[in-house]
């Protein structure tokens, strides 16, 4: 059970071959005073989590997330507008940063782990920006971009894993899953063989 209603990281799961039901939650998202990114991503993690629990049925898997850009120690979080979304990338611009995802598989063992990925961003001018933002692909993402998206025409590097970027680091969560005892691509392994 994925409780989360990410578009993004229910296609990223089905990639790789996991069958995905969908619980949405609803956990407050908000950065409290002098907390860094670990500490709030431990928090929300663990909210989404007991928030979860209480609507899915016991000894369900289930899998929580949450993802956030970080710039210099500061969670940037979602545009609230498109006049922050451009603030946000011109701090973006022509700098490095870290997209952190924390995630939480119950299956019944608790799995807990944190993946940093930094994302180098070229330089760019503010019309640039400006008519990246006026797409509209930012506004609900983490960061104010997507780098699955056209916002990929601005990075030059990726260092760590491009799933985390986009939602969920696939590789370490396929760990997780398979010492859960869940094994990946059966489906797609059978078909193939036929």
């Amino acid at each position: 059970m994925l409780a989360s209603t990410s578009p993004r990281r229910r296609a990223l799961l089905e990639q790789i071959g996991v069958p995905v039901e969908v619980c949405a939650i609803e956990v407050v998202e908000e950065l409290g005073a002098n907390e860094d990114a670990a500490a709030y991503q431990a928090r929300i993690v663990a909210a989404k989590l007991v928030e979860a629990r209480s609507r899915v049925a016991a000894g369900r898997a289930l899998l929580v997330a949450d993802t956030e850009v970080v710039l210099d120690g500061r969670v940037l979080g979602k545009p609230l507008d498109d006049a922050h979304g451009v603030a946000m990338l011109e701090g973006l611009a022509g700098r490095s940063h870290e997209v952190r995802t924390r995630f939480a598989l119950a299956a019944p063992e608790l799995h807990v782990e944190t993946v940093v990925t930094t994302v180098h961003v070229r330089a760019l001018d503010r019309a640039v920006i400006e008519r990246y933002v006026a797409t509209g692909e930012g506004r609900d993402k983490a960061g104010g971009y997507a780098v699955q998206g056209r916002f990929a025409f601005a990075i030059t590097r990726i260092d760590g894993s491009y799933t985390n970027v986009v939602g969920l680091p696939l590789a370490e969560v396929a760990v997780a899953l398979e010492r859960a005892g869940l094994r990946l691509l059966d489906q797609e392994a059978s078909e193939e063989a036929m």
